[in-house]
C-alpha cells in the first residue's frame, strides 16, 4: 500500500466520522467512502454504541414537498446552493456545511430531533442533481422552496403565506395545549 492510499482511507476514515457523528446512515457513508461495509459498521459501533439502522433510504421526492418538510427542506437547499455558488465548496464537503448551518437556524429542544437528516438532506441534493426538484419563487413572500421540476409553478404560493389547515397540530403542540389547560 502506497503513501497515497494511506492518506485517502485516514482522510475517509475521517470523513465517515464527521457523516456519522452528523447522523448519516450506512449506505450514505458507503456512497461517499471508499471504506469496506465492515469497517464502516466498526467505526459506526464504535462511535455511536450500537448498529446503524436497518432499512432502505427514502427514494421519494414527495416527502420534501410535503409542509413542514418542505420549510426545512427549502431551507436546506437554499444554504447549500449558496455555499457551492460563493463558498468554492461542492460535494459531500458543501452537504456537510450546509447541514451544519442549517442545524444552526433550527431551534431544537434538547432530545429532539430535527426535521431534516442528514441523509435526507444528502438524498435532496441527488434529486436536485437528477432535475427531479427545483425551487419555486414564493408570489407573497419571495421566498424560494422546493417544488417538483415538471409543475407548473408560475403563481406559486409557499406552504408558510398558505398554511394547510392541519400545519402545527403534531402530537406536541396538542400535549402543550393540553398543559396550559390543566
Amino acid at each position: 500500500m502506497g503513501k497515497k492510499s494511506v492518506v485517502t482511507e485516514a482522510q475517509d476514515i475521517q470523513l465517515a466520522i464527521e457523516l456519522i457523528s452528523l447522523g448519516a446512515r450506512l449506505q450514505l457513508l458507503e456512497s461517499e467512502t471508499s471504506l469496506s461495509r465492515e469497517r464502516l459498521l466498526k467505526l459506526y459501533k464504535e462511535l455511536k454504541g450500537v448498529s446503524p439502522p436497518k432499512g432502505m433510504l427514502p427514494f421519494s421526492t414527495d416527502w420534501f414537498i410535503t409542509w413542514q418538510p418542505n420549510i426545512h427542506s427549502s431551507l436546506f437547499i437554499g444554504i447549500h446552493k449558496y455555499l457551492v455558488e460563493h463558498a468554492q465548496i461542492s460535494g459531500i464537503q458543501a452537504i456537510m456545511k450546509a447541514y451544519r448551518l442549517y442545524l444552526e437556524q433550527i431551534e431544537l429542544e434538547p432530545g429532539e430531533e430535527p426535521v431534516l437528516s442528514l441523509t435526507r438532506a444528502w438524498t435532496l441534493v441527488r434529486f436536485f442533481e437528477s432535475k427531479m426538484l427545483a425551487t419555486a419563487c414564493c408570489e407573497e413572500c419571495s421566498g424560494n422552496f422546493v417544488v417538483y421540476k415538471d409543475d407548473l409553478n408560475q403563481h406559486y404560493t409557499c406552504g408558510l403565506c398558505h398554511m394547510p389547515s392541519r400545519a402545527g397540530k403534531t402530537k406536541r403542540a396538542k400535549e402543550a395545549a393540553a398543559l396550559h389547560a390543566a
